[in-house]
């Protein structure tokens, strides 16, 4: 099968019109069009249903997508590898990881990783869905669990434990803290949304507390969204303990209910282990949470 089809095919596919591709592959519209064609022809296969707005594949083409999709990324793969060859440390890094920790503990942190690394490209991925690293959609992932995809290395980082916290004016205004789980019906309890994807130590955290019946109830889809209602004096929050290093004002709340340990992991393909932009990642990573524990130690509460 023509390399150079498949090329001009998967452009197209992924453009969703011969137009598009073209600027793309700098070709002309008409030159792209007779390449699909002979593909088609080749395959004795429709590949594309013309359509008004664009095309459309056909389940062949559909196979065929699939087919070319692998091929790049294990493309890219090898090129990745091929830069990582060389001496000095750069190019993109597809960094996968939760909203709330991307957010509340990894981005800050990076200015450090670019202060070392200036050319290295950070392209930070926050999302709850579980990307398939072997299939090249990240580099690497930092994960709440341990990820059960084949073919990883995997690294275990830290342990988080969610708790409650407040500032010390919303405590005041309450006149201090919940001195037993019944006093949370005096307070507004901030949580996830328990359809939102979170930890299941969290979501099993906030199911107790709702048995107390919270005297009003703030919901949020990330943490991000709980850590600046908390801030704001709204009330009491459910979070990540590793908030308390960077927002020291932050008050915890003592109770009789915690969530259970959340392992941290670092993840990534087999075929990156020799990778320089990897390893410079995750000793970044690992150094960052060795200060991280200190701090934590400092303030009295590791």
């Amino acid at each position: 099968m023509d390399w150079d089809k498949l090329r001009i095919f998967h452009a197209v596919a992924d453009a969703g019109s011969l137009t598009h591709a073209g600027d793309k592959l700098n070709l002309s519209q008409s030159a792209v069009s007779r390449q699909i064609r002979a593909l088609e022809e080749s395959l004795d296969a429709t590949l594309f249903h013309r359509h008004a707005r664009g095309l459309i594949l056909t389940e062949q083409g559909e196979l065929l997508f699939d087919a070319t999709k692998a091929m790049t990324k294990r493309l890219d793969a090898t090129a990745a590898r091929i830069r990582d060859s060389e001496d000095e440390v750069f190019g993109v890094l597809r960094v996968t990881t939760t909203f709330g920790f991307g957010t509340l503990w990894l981005a800050p942190r990076l200015p450090k990783l670019y202060e070392k690394y200036p050319d290295i490209n950070v392209d930070l991925m926050l999302e709850e869905r579980v990307l398939d690293l072997p299939m090249r959609e990240a580099d690497v992932a930092i994960r709440m669990k341990e990820p059960s995809q084949a073919d990883l290395v995997r690294k275990r980082l830290m342990t988080v434990q969610m708790q409650l916290f407040a500032t010390r004016a919303y405590l005041d205004e309450r006149g201090g803290p919940p001195e037993t789980l019944e006093d949370i019906a005096n307070h507004r309890l901030i949580c996830q949304t328990p359809s939102a994807a979170q930890v299941s130590a969290s979501a099993a955290m906030v199911r107790q507390l709702m048995t107390y019946n919270p005297g009003s109830l703030m919901t949020v889809n990330n943490y991000f969204g709980v850590l600046q209602g908390v801030l704001h004096d709204l009330g009491i929050g459910v979070l990540p303990n590793y908030v308390t290093e960077d927002f020291p004002d932050l008050v915890q709340v003592p109770t009789d209910i915690s969530g259970a340990d959340v392992p941290v992991y670092l993840a990534y393909p087999e075929e990156l282990r020799h990778s320089k932009r990897i390893a410079a990642f995750r000793d970044f990573v690992q150094d960052e949470i060795i200060v991280h524990r200190k701090q934590l130690r400092q303030l009295g509460k590791l």
